[in-house]
């Protein structure tokens, strides 16, 4: 399935709290006999908009750790995980990519779709929200993946829970066709492996990745 570029202006950008106009590529419906649930609504233009204003205040929290502030990558939980609630913005440029990903066991154990927690305990397999530095690539059992560096106190335990970005065959859009939602990770930030390249491409090392919920 080919990515769509979602276009937000510079000036929606801003610290305002203005709307923003994010889009969502649509999902194929499922060809088999399986009921498939209703896609969840997305969010309030105003909830992304609050995200995006604490991502750009973790930055200038981090400045001095952080390499590069030309785009950051925001995961918004307060999404179902049939939605495109990771979005790259390109703080430059003014615009924005979004694409599905999916969160931790520990954080949805019923597997709702739905983010009921965040935690930063080893062993918990649940999201860690908070700020993070994308680190070096490596190739593991995901196949190609990159390392995060929580910055908070929040996720701190990052690098010690093995917390990355890889890509998985439960995060594919087929599993929204056949499931009504993505599988679940380990805590990690599991993408498309369609997406994967994308996402380590323009999330390269020393950038901010922002994990929360509204």
């Amino acid at each position: 399935m080919m990515k769509r570029r979602h276009f937000l202006t510079a000036g929606l950008l801003t610290v305002t709290g203005a709307a923003y106009g994010i889009g969502s590529r649509s999902q194929a419906a499922s060809g088999g006999l399986k009921r498939v649930p209703a896609r969840p609504k997305a969010a309030p233009a105003t909830e992304l908009s609050t995200l995006i204003d604490r991502a750009k205040a973790a930055m200038a929290t981090h400045q001095s750790a952080l390499l590069h502030s030309d785009r950051i990558g925001i995961a918004d939980y307060s999404l179902h995980s049939a939605k495109e609630r990771f979005h790259i913005v390109d703080l430059a440029s003014g615009t924005s990519q979004s694409f599905l990903v999916a969160h931790g066991k520990g954080s949805d154990l019923g597997h709702t779709g739905w983010l009921q927690k965040f935690s930063n305990i080893p062993g918990s397999e649940a999201t860690s929200g908070g700020s993070y530095m994308t680190s070096e690539t490596y190739i593991g059992k995901h196949g190609t993946s990159r390392r995060l560096i929580g910055l908070d106190p929040s996720n701190d335990m990052a690098e010690a829970r093995a917390i990355v970005i890889h890509g998985a065959w439960y995060a594919e859009p087929e599993m929204i066709s056949t499931h009504g939602k993505l599988g679940r990770s380990q805590g990690c930030f599991a993408f498309s492996e369609k997406d994967l390249e994308t996402i380590l491409d323009r999330l390269g090392p020393g950038r901010l990745l922002y994990a929360d919920r509204v």
